[in-house]
């Protein structure tokens, strides 16, 4: 094939090719579509079923509180004696009962005769009383009586109120002598259900609705075959309804008027005279979701396979930070070798001081014990005890000592905390008590308030500076020199500087003082200036040779808290 015919035959491939990927995008598209409906729908399935779960299991509870009521007061003695004539306090019990109805949330609980005659209830105070309404026409009157329990849900006759009427026979003598039922009305219930779903209700055993979140539902047949062939009168009894109309074509739940969108109908059994709770949900942005997770995992394969040409400037370019970060971490850890060490030659510098402060306290201690040992011997206890008690504080002063040293001389630093700005200040002088007072310098520090002040650093390398400070300070200021430690604060910052009475920095030093190496020093390194203005830098603050009239004034800038 020339090339005028491989040019010429370019646009068609690039056509067809084209016209392939575009047909195998749609083709996925439609797959990853319907794969997606299909597990959006089952996930929506599968969230309604736990929620549905989890109301009837709530209606079950709320139901079953309410059957002990009528099981206990059937048993109760003053119930009974009403009953059989042998009290004449009704009016007492009709005060029990409406105490026990405010307690238990129930609508009404009343006591029946044998005849259905109501002798007692919660409502007497009220114009809708039970008293003196006859009941023998309810079925779950007559239930109750033949069989000991019984439950109808039902319009009320006097409060046209829907409820369920919860009945327990009672006995005395062998023979039935009442009926204790409870009206349990569900508005709270029906209520939370309004508010955290698309549709829920509850079937009797006839696929009559009973329950419901939308009260344009209630006393409908779950479908055409449902509402035909009842018995009107006893219809219109217990539901206030001749005809009971059809809720919905199916019991799936299609629109027709009272659902406008197609929902998923999950039913769970409840316990009670075939009692079924439907949680009607709609699916539709669980699959609208899912079908939008499809699309864009689509989406990514292909923006994956379009990337795949860039991965080798991607690999380079990944190689090439790799290698940065490599040195960076190279970089931190001799850092921190530095600072470690740093500290390691402070502490061996302080050490002999530290020894000093150290074995006083032995020396002491040692004395106390022995002279203490011989006041006991000659029964003088309370000089013995002021003895041991200065052991005490002898070793407690060890510990502190000995506890700064460890602190100092760990490798890692603890995280930046917040602190008060004395905490360092006092650490470093602990650790270099011995020399300044060797040095017979006049130390001069901040007011305890002032010490106050709180800062946020790693205390372990603030006590470092401030060490590296003073150590410098000791060497400016010699024998009886001064040294002072100021305190100042701004909005955002403390200022920590330390000043001596020595000769001061020469102007061609203190350009680069901050240089590595750099020193006045004959024994010197030239890191120790350098190591503290790191360290500040990293805690987010600064070291800064500051004016002085005389000598040096070195000062930190440390973070508030």
């Amino acid at each position: 094939m020339t090339a005028a015919t491989l040019f010429r035959s370019f646009p068609r491939r690039a056509a067809v090719l084209g016209l392939l990927c575009l047909a195998t995008a749609l083709l996925a598209t439609w797959i990853i579509d319907r794969r997606s409906r299909a597990g959006g729908a089952a996930a929506a399935a599968s969230e309604a079923q736990d929620e549905a779960a989890i109301m009837a299991a709530s209606l079950k509870s709320e139901l079953d509180k309410f059957s002990l009521v009528p099981l206990v007061l059937a048993e109760d003695p003053q119930v009974g004696a009403l009953l059989l004539g042998a009290s004449s306090e009704a009016d007492l019990l009709d005060r029990r009962l409406a105490t026990l109805a405010r307690q238990t949330n129930a609508a009404a609980i009343y006591l029946m005769n044998a005849d259905g005659l109501t002798i007692a209830a919660s409502n007497w105070d009220r114009p809708t009383s039970f008293v003196g309404s006859n009941y023998n026409f309810r079925p779950y009157f007559r239930n109750a009586l033949a069989r000991g329990s019984a439950t109808q849900f039902a319009l009320g006759t006097v409060s046209r109120e829907p409820g369920l009427y919860i009945a327990q026979r009672v006995v005395s003598g062998g023979r039935p002598t009442g009926i204790v039922a409870v009206k349990v009305e569900f508005d709270d219930l029906e209520a939370g259900w309004r508010a955290a779903s698309d549709g829920v209700f509850v079937t009797d055993a006839e696929g009559v609705v009973l329950l419901t979140s939308n009260d344009g539902w209630r006393f409908h047949a779950t479908g055409p075959q449902r509402g035909a062939a009842r018995n009107r009168s006893v219809d219109r009894r217990q539901f206030g309804v001749d005809i009971v109309p059809p809720l919905l074509p199916d019991p799936i739940g299609l629109k027709v008027g009272l659902v406008k969108s197609p929902l998923l109908d999950t039913e769970q059994p409840i316990a009670l005279d075939g009692w079924v709770l439907h949680l009607l949900a709609n699916p539709s942005s669980q699959i609208d979701a899912a079908v939008a997770r499809g699309r864009y995992y689509l989406l990514l394969v292909a923006t994956i396979a379009a990337g795949l040409l860039a991965l080798a400037f991607v690999f380079r370019r990944r190689r090439s930070l790799q290698e940065e970060v490599a040195i960076a971490q190279r970089t931190r850890t001799l850092r921190e070798q530095l600072n470690q060490a740093n500290r390691l030659a402070t502490l061996g510098q302080i050490a002999a001081g530290v020894g000093h402060e150290i074995n006083q306290p032995v020396a002491a201690a040692r004395l106390f014990a022995e002279n203490g040992a011989a006041l006991i011997a000659t029964g003088r206890l309370d000089d013995a005890q002021t003895n041991f008690a200065r052991i005490v504080d002898l070793a407690d002063r060890i510990g502190r000592i000995t506890a700064e040293l460890r602190l100092f001389s760990r490798r890692d630093a603890p995280d930046p905390q917040e602190m008060p700005v004395a905490k360092p200040i006092e650490g470093a002088l602990l650790l270099l008590h011995d020399r300044i007072a060797g040095m017979a310098v006049t130390l001069t520090l901040p007011d305890e308030e002032t010490l106050t002040e709180r800062v946020r650093a790693e205390p372990v390398r603030l006590e470092q500076v401030i060490i590296n400070l003073l150590q410098n300070a000791l060497d400016a200021a010699g024998e009886g020199g001064v040294i002072a430690i100021a305190v100042t604060t701004e909005a955002r910052s403390c200022f920590v500087s330390v000043i001596d009475n020595g000769p001061g920095i020469a102007e061609d030093m203190r350009d680069r003082m901050f240089h590595p190496f750099a020193t006045t020093k004959s024994d010197g390194l030239g890191l120790g200036l350098v190591i503290s203005r790191d360290i500040m830098r990293d805690l987010g603050g600064d070291l800064v040779v500051g004016e002085s009239n005389r000598g040096t004034r070195m000062t930190m800038k440390i973070p508030r808290a």
